[in-house]
């Protein structure tokens, strides 16, 4: 059987979707066009409210507003943390050197190698696991 041409894109075998994909591959959306607008009067006080509100929800105003109004499904979707993109790429590296190092302890664990070296990179690698630990709870706290 080939998988690359088949016309059922749905959830294998008559089975749900999976916990990412709640909605299901292959189910198509039936969603109304927003082609109309509503307009309404508020102060400058309450414009900059309600869009402080939608900014930390992560959504925009109008998003917000529909939800509130029974309109839409909340989404509860954690707001994208600002990070500066040099700190991303600096730490993707360190996490794909991190992972040639995993990887080299467990072959030579597999090996039956538990010499000194094993040992001092495992417990070197639990050492900056504690201490991005103690990092990300000090970043969640700020």
């Amino acid at each position: 059987m080939s998988y690359a041409g088949a016309a059922d894109t749905g959830p294998c075998e008559g089975q749900q979707a999976s916990p990412s994909n709640p909605t299901g591959a292959g189910k198509a959306r039936t969603k109304e066009p927003l082609t109309e607008t509503f307009v309404f009067r508020c102060s400058a006080a309450e414009k900059a409210q309600l869009r402080a509100k939608a900014e930390a929800a992560g959504l925009p105003a109008a998003t917000l507003l529909r939800e509130a109004l029974g309109l839409t499904e909340a989404r509860r979707r954690k707001p994208i943390p600002r990070v500066d993109p040099a700190l991303v790429l600096a730490v993707g590296r360190i996490g794909g050197n991190l992972n040639q190092i995993a990887r080299w302890l467990n072959r030579a664990m597999l090996a039956g190698r538990t010499d000194l070296d094993c040992l001092t990179v495992a417990r070197r690698l639990m050492v900056i696991e504690r201490q991005l630990a103690q990092l990300l709870e000090e970043a969640r706290r700020c």
